[in-house]
């Protein structure tokens, strides 16, 4: 049996220059019912995220905080390349896989306040395509340099189209000053080409650099979304979340405060939308930053 290629509707990393051009793809998929309200899904098809203030309880918050801990100060995961660090400090800056490694946050995918959002957007069941915790600790904690999720997981992974989204629940408050998250708003509706090939194993590098040399817009062009559509700061109490579209352009700031930032990140795909062979790489990411078993969530 011959298999047919993925026409690749998003070329990314074949030139020396970041090109802008239009999305090819919808924002809001189907009308599936869910939590959100047509006022707010209208809101998400054209800011490209939804803030949702109270996505989790204080118990909840209570008992996920309490796993950060047991997670970041396990003997079994020292040398697991599922945990990465700040590169000098040694501070833990992302554990990924959280959702093997913690019956709670498998919990928390599945419940129908966060995948059913997750399910009404992108008008289809949904798969986990990637968990993670991110760490800012006070005073040391690393930026997060701006960039396009899908830009990654279409160039690296093999994600046909941005039909995906991820979901940030803050464990401890997300003030402006402690780094939280940045997103060009209206951004998802445009399609940035970035420059550069991608080196074998790349991720090695990109995960623990604060500007990843490919895979990052250049400052003219940021500068040109920015200009276009401004810059929203998303800030909250522990408990709330936002959801964002795959192709937001987004970063954020390093923490110098005392007041340290950690956030749970789930990102759904489309089983509509499953992983191809990467479409700017010469090889897939490993399964922990890019999952292939596509079992669908229950329905919420």
């Amino acid at each position: 049996m011959v298999e047919i290629a993925t026409a690749d509707q998003y070329p990314t990393r074949t030139g020396t220059a970041c090109t802008v051009s239009g999305r090819a793809d919808p924002v809001v998929w189907g009308t599936w019912n869910g939590p959100l309200t047509p006022p707010e899904l209208a809101r998400y098809d054209d800011k490209g995220f939804h803030v949702a203030p109270r996505a989790l309880s204080a118990d909840d918050v209570a008992a996920c905080y309490s796993e950060i801990g047991r997670l970041a100060r396990s003997p079994q995961l020292e040398q697991d390349s599922r945990v990465v660090r700040e590169q000098g400090t040694g501070d833990v800056r992302s554990i990924f896989d959280v959702h093997l490694l913690s019956g709670l946050v498998a919990d928390i995918a599945s419940r129908p306040n966060i995948a059913g959002m997750a399910q009404q957007i992108l008008g289809s069941d949904v798969y986990i395509h990637q968990s993670r915790l991110n760490f800012k600790p006070g005073f040391t904690g690393g930026p997060f340099y701006w960039h396009s999720d899908f830009e990654t997981w279409h160039a690296e992974d093999g994600m046909p189209t941005p039909r995906a989204l991820s979901i940030s629940i803050a464990l401890t408050p997300n003030f402006e000053v402690n780094g939280s998250l940045m997103i060009i708003a209206g951004s998802h509706r445009r399609w940035v080409s970035c420059a550069g090939e991608t080196p074998k194993d790349y991720f090695l590098q990109s995960l623990v650099q604060h500007i990843p040399p490919t895979g990052s817009p250049d400052q003219p062009t940021l500068t040109r979304l920015a200009d276009e559509f401004g810059i929203e700061q998303i800030t909250g109490p522990a408990g709330s979340a936002i959801v964002f579209d795959s192709n937001c352009m987004h970063g954020s700031n390093g923490n110098i405060t005392p007041y340290p930032r950690s956030n749970l990140f789930l990102v759904f795909n489309s089983v509509e939308n499953v992983l191809t062979e990467p479409f700017a790489a010469p090889a897939p990411r490993p399964e922990f930053l890019a999952k292939h078993d596509f079992t669908p969530l229950r329905r919420a």
